[in-house]
């Protein structure tokens, strides 16, 4: 009994391929192919038949016409029947990925819905490897593109480098290329991208335009960075000063050391104070602003020009110590303090002679 091993049946030299060269295109590098036979289509898995099991294939069977589609890549051409078949072939993958290529391009146009199927046309078409390498690059360049507007950005990126490395003059693979770096606040390399852009078409508007806003954001990036830096490094001084400030140096006035970190004290004096004219206050009030007394409707003519009334008597007064950890504002706070205008604190060293006469209470502010 003969053995086979055939391959289904085609006809590379002719104008069809399994009924139509739509179809067939489709079918050799997409979906399983169909064949056209007596008025319907069977649709059969791509590859060859297999033998029967146990028979072995005959060494002729390359003399039978085997198919080069299924030739590896050692595989030495030595017939006409055999190169026509790879012409065929290769013409028949460029077509494929032409179509794949304008298809994409549909979908794009279509919106944003059909993106993915975009990208899956260009894939496609790329992968067919049948193109000149201007023409793959515009395929990378276009998947570029879509990618960009999903806002694959990384993706956008890889496609547009691969499109340039393809066609260094794809000017749409540069200007992809630095708009995705910019979304990235990649500035230097997108600038980079931009100028090698404009090396190809110095007159490209989009690229200008694109440049423009690259260095614009570049130097604010670059100003607030500095800027950033300066309150790091004056941030770092102030931490310094809290972390050392036990060891901090002699003041030079100080001979005797008698007001060093640890030996000096902050006092405030509670329950005294002076009761503010009418005239005084509103005059603390508007200070700093350009409004007058007379323009806010004061009358100085009916104000009681009358002196300061003390509050508080020598009994009620008394010395507070602030507490190191409090907080200006804590300190204002409190009701016993009356603010004299502006706020006054005490230093006081308890290494000085002065101290045990301040603390007994013999000594009030002239």
């Amino acid at each position: 009994m003969e053995r086979r091993h055939h391959l289904w049946p085609y006809c590379f030299g002719q104008r069809a391929l399994f009924g139509n060269t739509a179809s067939a295109k489709e079918s050799l590098f997409g979906e399983a192919p169909q064949r056209q036979h007596a008025g319907k289509l069977l649709s059969f898995p791509l590859g060859p038949v297999l033998a029967k099991p146990g028979s072995r294939r005959r060494r002729g069977a390359r003399d039978r016409g085997e198919m080069a589609l299924w030739m590896d890549g050692n595989y030495e051409i030595t017939t006409d029947r055999e190169r026509e078949d790879l012409d065929a072939i290769a013409a028949l993958k460029e077509s494929a990925a032409v179509e794949l290529k304008e298809q994409g391009n549909k979908y794009v146009k279509m919106g944003k819905r059909h993106f993915s199927e975009a990208i899956d046309c260009y894939t496609r078409a790329i992968n067919q490897k049948a193109l000149s390498d201007s023409e793959q690059s515009v395929l990378f360049s276009n998947r570029a593109h879509v990618n960009l507007m999903l806002g694959n950005y990384r993706r956008a990126i890889g496609d547009a480098e691969e499109a340039i490395k393809l066609s260094p003059t794809n000017v749409k693979a540069y200007y992809r290329a630095a708009k995705a770096l910019f979304s990235l606040d990649m500035f230097m390399e997108a600038s980079s991208l931009c100028g090698g852009g404009l090396e190809q078409s110095p007159s490209n508007e989009d690229l200008k335009k694109l440049y423009a806003q690259i260095d614009l954001q570049k130097k604010k990036h670059e100003q607030h960075k500095d800027e950033l830096s300066k309150a790091v490094d004056t941030a770092k001084v102030l931490s310094s000063a809290f972390e050392i400030r036990e060891t901090c140096s002699t003041l030079p006035w100080d001979k005797e050391n008698a007001y060093t970190r640890e030996a000096i004290e902050l006092y405030y004096q509670a329950h005294y104070g002076s009761v503010l004219s009418k005239r005084e206050l509103f005059r603390f009030l508007l200070q700093g602003t350009a409004v007058s007394l007379a323009e806010c409707g004061f009358d100085e003519d009916n104000d009681e020009d009358h002196q300061a009334e003390m509050l508080g008597s020598s009994s009620s007064i008394k010395w507070m110590k602030v507490e190191e950890k409090k907080t200006l504002s804590s300190v204002l706070r409190r009701s016993d303090y009356i603010i004299p205008a502006i706020p006054v604190f005490y230093v006081v060293s308890t290494r000085s002679s002065f101290y045990k006469e301040f603390k007994a209470g013999n000594w009030l502010q002239p």
